[in-house]
């Protein structure tokens, strides 16, 4: 067994300590080392972006990452997207459109989308599509997944935030929760 590293990052806004073998992947210590299991494990080759997260402010595939690399680094992981009190406008705007069905693929869609979204706040369907194209999903296709994303930047950029989701009830993260649940369920 190898010696295990000291590693420290900002994960989700909070900062984070934890332990690592040199030879783990980001994607082994968010799921196995700090329980954030809503990265999903695909291919392992960085092929799929399913296990998509947001490093620095760009996307990267977690799979393809070092976990002693994320030292010093900001990772936002798909539970770190919701608010307290409600969804991110991105997972809203999914389950509106239809734009999800086995869930696996999600998570890295959603934090591709954010990537885009936080770099560019209008984009047209083409850098929409260009942003999402490191991200496959095998059940599904691909227009009503553009479409969320359009309609949420489009809703982001009005100001607005999406109806149904303030006030009383289930909070973001439970939500979150409950979301990727059902999707590892069907």
């Amino acid at each position: 067994m190898a010696k295990k590293v000291v590693v420290e990052a900002n994960i989700n806004g909070e900062p984070i300590e934890f332990l690592c073998e040199p030879r783990q992947s980001l994607l082994e210590v968010l799921r196995d080392v700090l329980e954030l299991t809503g990265s999903k494990e695909g291919c392992l080759t960085g092929d799929c972006g399913a296990c998509t997260v947001i490093v620095n402010g760009r996307p990267l595939c977690s799979c393809l990452m070092l976990g002693v690399e994320a030292q010093g680094k900001t990772i936002q992981t798909v539970e770190g997207l919701a608010a307290p009190d409600r969804l991110h406008v991105l997972q809203q705007k999914f389950l509106e459109h239809a734009s999800l069905q086995c869930g696996i693929c999600t998570p890295g869609f959603l934090m591709s989308a954010k990537a885009l979204l936080d770099r560019n706040p209008k984009p047209t369907e083409a850098e929409i599509r260009y942003a999402l194209a490191g991200n496959l999903c095998r059940c599904t296709g691909y227009d009503k997944i553009v479409r969320a994303v359009a309609d949420a930047a489009q809703t982001l950029a009005s100001g607005q935030q999406p109806a149904g989701h303030l006030g009383s009830g289930p909070s973001a993260t439970e939500q979150t929760e409950r979301f990727l649940q059902e999707q590892e369920v069907k």
